[in-house]
Order: C-alpha cells, then structure tokens, then sequence
C-alpha cells in the first residue's frame, strides 16, 4: 500500500479521536455545570453532592490529560509524516469539521 494513503488514513484516526475527547471534554463539563444547577434546584446540601461531582472533576482532568497526550502524539505523528518525506498543504483555512467530514481538502504530497 502507498504510504501517502497509510499516513491519509492515520490522520483521519488522529483528527477523529482529538474531536472525541474534546467533545467529552465539552460534555463532561456540562454534567458537571448540570448536577451544579441541579443541587441548588432540589435544595441538595452541598455535602451530599460533592463526591459526585469530585468524580466528574477527576474525569474532567483525565480527559485534559487525554488530550494533552494526544496532542503530544499529534506532534510526533507529523515528525514521523515529516521522516517519510511527506507533506501536508491545505487549500485554504478550513475548520477541522470540514476535514473530518471531507478529508480530500487535505492534499498529501509525497516529495521523498
């Protein structure tokens, strides 16, 4: 298989998997903004509450680390792209919506 269609494929795991977690991470902060709204609502002590939401921090804050590492991979994937002899231009500014629904705006070039 040509290695610009591995590194094609590679990437749209890569851009997938980074819109994942920030997705949870959206996610996971409005639960959290939600059992908030919702101790106040039902008059809920505090007390009672907090080791909930203690837990959705903690996920919280795994999920941030989640994406701190998969951003670090990001970096070295592009190295490893880089290493192959090739390279990424794009046809504009397009938002990363676009390349997961349409990956063909993004044009590899193999210049090794």
């Amino acid at each position: 298989m040509e290695k610009i269609f591995v590194v094609k494929r590679v990437a749209r795991k890569l851009w997938s998997t980074e819109a994942a977690i920030d997705g949870a991470m959206k996610e996971a902060s409005e639960l959290l903004a939600e059992s908030l709204q919702a101790q106040r609502d039902v008059k809920l002590s505090p007390v009672s509450a907090d080791a909930a939401q203690t837990k959705l921090m903690e996920a919280i804050k795994a999920l941030s680390e989640a994406r701190t590492a998969i951003v670090a991979a990001h970096g070295e994937l592009d190295q490893i792209k880089d290493g192959l002899g090739i390279r990424t231009t794009l046809g504009g500014v397009q938002k990363l919506s676009v390349f997961l629904e349409n990956t063909d705006e993004v044009r590899l070039q193999d210049v090794g």
